[in-house]
């Protein structure tokens, strides 16, 4: 198995690291597991693509690269220039955070595999729900460590369809304490963010976008529901943004008001 990573969080981060053993797990002694994330962090640069720019490309070692560029470049180059061969699968992450309901929209790490299958390669955005303060896990990663591998290969047992791909998130949880695996819609909490507002010393006026912690306010059945509640969860997304019942309901209206 060839297997393509790419995340949103820059080519240093932790998750990056577990995403590599997650792969290393999947492909065997015999795969291929190649890295291409951004330079920098861009969390929250959704489906960006650097057109209207040149990417710097390095190096960094064997099949690992870095880009000067978003998520969806990174799948962008990785399958169509930087890998003699198409992978066989795309891991997007693991996302330092959740990335359910509303943050799909904004989230550079379902965007790594969103492109990935327009490109029409089988990929999963992997995101880890991060908690601090007591009962917190000693590695915020845990769930995703221990469970990533398990849960990637469920997800590739299940129907994937034309650029459909899924988007998986780990609870915050210890492993042990994980309460299993379950496919959910993505759910919709009301908004994502709240403006906070900060003045600088110099009297100058800033504003910050703070995240929500509003996951229970979903449906109960909702990807954000269940995840809070230590569930891992795995919802399968696709690039088309059309509303095919509305749609219909819209042409029926047209013809009858003819």
């Amino acid at each position: 198995m060839r297997i393509l990573i790419v995340n949103d969080d820059g080519i240093n981060a932790p998750g990056l690291a577990v995403a590599e053993e997650i792969a290393a797990e999947l492909a065997g002694p015999s795969g291929e597991i190649w890295v291409v994330a951004p330079e920098t962090e861009r969390s929250g640069a959704s489906h960006c693509v650097s057109y209207t720019s040149p990417m710097r490309v390095t190096q960094l070692g064997e099949r690992r690269y870095c880009i000067e560029g978003h998520p969806a470049d990174c799948a962008i180059a990785g399958v169509t220039k930087l890998l003699p061969e198409r992978p066989d699968l795309v891991l997007s992450g693991v996302n330092r955070g959740h990335n359910v309901a509303e943050d799909a929209v904004y989230s550079g790490t379902v965007a790594g595999a969103k492109e990935a299958a327009i490109q029409g390669v089988r990929a999963i955005a992997l995101s880890q729900y991060f908690a601090s303060g007591p009962g917190a896990p000693a590695d915020a990663f845990a769930a995703a460590r221990a469970h990533g591998a398990s849960a990637v290969r469920r997800v590739l047992a299940l129907p994937f369809g034309q650029d459909v791909f899924y988007n998986v998130n780990f609870p915050p949880l210890s492993p042990a304490a994980v309460r299993g695996f379950t496919l959910a819609p993505q759910g919709r909490r009301g908004g994502a963010f709240q403006v906070q507002e900060a003045l600088a010393p110099n009297q100058r006026r800033y504003f910050w976008l703070a995240h929500n912690a509003r996951n229970a306010a979903a449906a109960p059945e909702a990807d954000s529901t269940l995840c809070a509640e230590g569930w891992i969860t795995a919802t399968p997304m696709r690039p088309d943004l059309t509303d095919h019942a509305l749609l219909a309901e819209a042409q029926a209206a047209i013809e009858a008001a003819e």
